[in-house]
């Protein structure tokens, strides 16, 4: 039986509006019940073997043109453009005078003057400041179009925090590894304050032989004034040469940028952070601000730094795409936590896009997922480059099982399993790159050693930090004697129905990176930074896509329209511990479930259908379980996976990953208490638990001695 997708409508008048217009066809219920104290029918189902779920087919590797929302007007927005100064500590709790409140100090006489988050100021930008603020290039702002352009030369790099959609119209910019030329599609650029700067780098222009420098200036100057609504300024003008790069910066208005600045602890998630600030670090340029860019001077304008190991690897990694090896090249990328892992997968996905069509990515680190929310293993296609931190590109990857937990240690088995049953999917025509754990001692390096061996890899960068490295050099020599959790050395690891390809022995290449950038080796400290932080800007990013593509209000998710389920229709189960059956429905209300599809039948009889033990198998996203209807047999679900693909799934399995914190107490709209919390708190009240707020307190191990 598959998932019957039905809607019904929530309590809000102007959710009916809008649902009408958008399903006209279906028959909407004025009232939605929650759980209630009804006495729960526990009664469990069977599951019947039927014919398994169809497989989805794999995109085709082709880079699609985006089209990417236009600013809002000055004067339909007066309201979100203005910046709030209001800066909060994890978890929400409001900086006291007392307290060493750096950014709101400082942001309150700043923010207003330099970030506009892509919105137009009242008056026009003065278009030549550049070379009065130090910065080495010219740029022209057309008020009609609300775009700028930026001319640079050869060499030239603009460091800068915000976010702008950028398109190259003459010559060729890097941006993270990745070359942007004339002629491609617009790409998004997202740089906040969590990770390292974005740096547009001028590679210059090269031009065909048969034209020369003249005919290049010509053809550079018409494309300047093509975009401009009247003549630019002749200063501009005259900056170009034939070897010049010209781009289009335009602002960047999506649905995930309109939620996370809707929450004032995160409105300044594309601004600076405190050193930025303490350092004035920030370049103000109204023509860069009116797009949302601020640029970065002096230290603080280094982007990413590379050391002469890490420049190597990427060499040594594209050269072996390029033909050096006789099979595609499989690398996993290991280290410590906070060694620059994620930011040189990124930086060598978008090198090897240069040249290649796709990237196939497994992802095996359950806390820092790249392009899903966390608690998922996943294998995903990569076609587009990777420019800004995960939780501005989360897509739907060909394939993944939901773990339901930050962390492996509970069920290693599980894990590992997992992971074999998303390789068989592997293509083996494109370069493959295994994202791992920063747990690399005791346990966590015996996974390490089963990796490498399980899926035959090529390369293994292993990146380290500081004097002394964090665990043994993953050599071919060692892996000869090593001991893995599920492998050892002199028993070769089998898959049952893997290909052949895929239990070689071959030996590997170690490449050793040492991260020299600052803060290598240490937990974040400023905001946005923590691990528990960048969790919740995934799963914020994953639900934006509920909201409407047009600019409006942001809505919370108590506003959407649920799908209805039958509570036989699915199977439901709880990965992470046991729960009786009878408290199964207390403990999944208002929880993130995984939306799974059993390649069995599912049959149930008046109550819940539960699980007895976690399964294996296909996962097409994450919902929101809002209220359960006893006396009719009803799940309500919110989730952003279409109705087409909803109707395959028949589990919901519940894990660790919970709601961000923020999106139950800060409900917009909501009149009197807020759903699903209270501040009288009893622990007599079945699946309720406290809110626990993270202080970013430093563990007393990690405490470093003054002397």
């Amino acid at each position: 039986m598959t998932m019957k997708v039905h809607k019904v409508s929530s309590r809000s008048q102007h959710e009916q509006r809008h649902a009408t217009k958008r399903h006209s066809k279906n028959k909407w219920r004025k009232k939605i019940h929650s759980l209630d104290s009804a006495p729960l029918n526990t009664s469990t189902g069977t599951a019947k073997l039927e014919k398994p779920i169809p497989k989805r087919e794999k995109p085709t590797l082709k880079r699609l043109k985006k089209l990417y929302t236009k600013p809002i007007p000055e004067n339909s927005c007066a309201e979100q453009r203005k910046v709030k100064a209001h800066v909060h500590t994890n978890g929400g709790t409001e900086l006291d005078g007392s307290s060493n409140s750096v950014d709101s100090q400082e942001w309150s006489e700043y923010a207003n003057s330099v970030l506009q988050n892509g919105m137009e100021s009242s008056t026009s930008p003065k278009t030549d400041q550049m070379e009065e603020d130090g910065l080495q290039f010219h740029a022209h702002f057309d008020k009609t179009h609300n775009h700028a352009v930026l001319v640079m030369k050869q060499g030239q790099v603009l460091c800068f925090r915000g976010k702008c959609l950028l398109t190259c119209l003459y010559g060729h910019v890097e941006v993270l590894g990745f070359t942007i030329e004339e002629g491609q599609q617009p790409y998004p650029l997202f740089s906040p304050p969590s990770h390292c700067p974005l740096t547009i780098t001028a590679l210059g222009n090269n031009p065909p032989s048969s034209k020369n420098k003249k005919e290049g200036l010509l053809q550079a100057k018409a494309v300047v004034r093509k975009y401009f609504s009247s003549e630019p300024s002749k200063k501009l003008m005259s900056e170009l040469d034939s070897d010049s790069c010209v781009v289009l910066l335009e602002p960047l208005n999506t649905p995930l940028t309109r939620v996370l600045t809707s929450f004032s602890e995160l409105s300044e998630i594309f601004g600076l952070n405190s050193k930025e600030l303490k350092s004035q670090a920030a370049v103000y340029n109204p023509v860069l601000s009116a797009v949302g860019v601020t640029a970065l001077r002096g230290p603080c304008a280094q982007g990413l730094v590379m050391s002469r190991s890490y420049r190597e690897a990427i060499s040594s990694l594209l050269s072996a795409w390029a033909g050096e090896f006789d099979r595609c090249p499989i690398i996993l990328v290991c280290g410590g936590k906070s060694s620059g892992k994620s930011t040189f997968n990124r930086h060598l996905i978008n090198s090897l896009l240069n040249h290649t069509a796709g990237v196939e990515y497994l992802e095996c680190d359950l806390g820092q997922t790249e392009f899903t929310p966390p608690g998922c293993l996943s294998l995903s296609t990569v076609t587009e480059p990777l420019l800004g931190p995960p939780f501005t590109h989360l897509r739907d990857p060909e394939h993944m099982v939901y773990y339901g937990q930050a962390d492996c240690q509970a069920d290693i088995d599980r894990y590992l399993e997992s992971l074999k049953s998303l390789w068989r999917h592997v293509s083996g025509e494109s370069p493959v790159i295994i994202n791992t754990m920063g747990w690399i001692r005791g346990h966590g390096f015996q996974i390490l050693v089963d990796l490498i061996r399980l899926f035959s890899v090529t390369h293994v960068v292993q990146l380290s930090y500081g004097n002394a490295p964090q665990c043994q050099h993953l050599t071919p020599d060692f892996l000869r004697t090593a001991h893995g959790w599920q492998t050892h050395p002199l028993t070769p690891p089998t898959l049952k129905e893997e290909p052949a390809s895929h239990l070689s022995t071959r030996s590997h290449v170690l490449l050793s990176v040492q991260s020299e950038f600052e803060g290598a080796g240490t937990s974040g400290v400023m905001q946005h930074q923590r691990s528990n932080e960048l969790r919740d800007l995934a799963l914020i990013s994953y639900f934006s896509k509920l909201q409407s593509p047009e600019p409006g209000p942001v809505l919370p998710l108590h506003c959407f329209i649920p799908y209805q389920v039958p509570l036989s229709a699915v199977a439901i189960g709880v990965t992470h511990c046991e729960v009786a059956p009878n408290n199964i429905l207390y403990v999944a209300n208002a929880s993130i479930v995984g939306l799974c599809c059993l390649s069995e039948k599912v049959v149930g009889r008046e109550g819940p259908v539960v699980l007895s033990q976690t399964p294996m198998c296909q996962c097409v996203g994450l919902g929101v379980l809002r209220g359960v209807d006893m006396a009719r047999g009803l799940y309500f679900l919110v989730s952003p996976v279409s109705p087409s693909v909803l109707r395959h799934v028949n589990c919901l399995l519940l894990g660790e990953i919970t709601l961000p914190k923020i999106l139950l107490t800060k409900q917009h709209g909501v009149e009197g208490d807020l759903p699903y919390v209270t501040t009288d708190y009893s622990f007599e009240v079945q699946g309720a638990g406290k809110l626990h707020i993270y202080k970013g307190l430093t563990r007393p191990g990690f405490i470093k001695s003054n002397n």
